[in-house]
């Protein structure tokens, strides 16, 4: 992982919507996060945050788990959701359009490390890990584009 943005420490839910809600305000069309972290640290919930903050009337944002990918038109643009889980191999995430919407939508990725050399170059990693808290979370900014670190920069203080 390159060096990070930054590091902050959300003690509640309410808090990592929140902030699901700054970072989505700053996103563009061609912009990716990448979702790292366990399964259940809080990559879906970030991402459903975030997605539902840019609806004109927030809807049900189901994990794809089992459709791979859902697709939603917000106030930002067009935003693709993914969880790469079930992928075996990188050419799947090629087969479902992800590398056309890496330019054309703004992308929200879990588990992208089956992207593998498909990943893009400028995407952002957002890293979130458990604590011995209940619904505390240490999550970590790292990459992305210049362009986007400014705009992000706006978003985490």
């Amino acid at each position: 992982m390159s060096e990070a943005i930054t590091q902050l420490i959300v003690n509640s839910t309410a808090q990592t919507a929140a902030l699901a809600q700054r970072v989505g305000l700053q996103l563009r069309q061609g912009d990716t996060i990448l979702l790292q972290g366990d399964i259940g640290a809080g990559k879906s919930f970030f991402a459903r945050s975030l997605i539902q903050s840019l609806q004109d009337i927030p809807e049900d944002v189901p994990s794809p788990t089992f459709t791979l990918v859902q697709t939603y038109e917000t106030r930002a643009g067009e935003i693709w959701h993914a969880d790469l889980y079930r992928l075996s191999d990188p050419d799947e995430a090629e087969e479902l359009g992800l590398t056309d919407a890496f330019t054309t939508a703004i992308c929200l990725i879990e588990w992208p490390d089956r992207l593998a050399s498909l990943t893009p170059i400028n995407a952002l990693t957002l890293s979130i890990e458990t604590t011995d808290v209940d619904d505390q979370r240490n999550i970590t900014f790292a990459g992305g584009s210049v362009d986007l670190k400014n705009r992000l920069s706006k978003a985490l203080v």
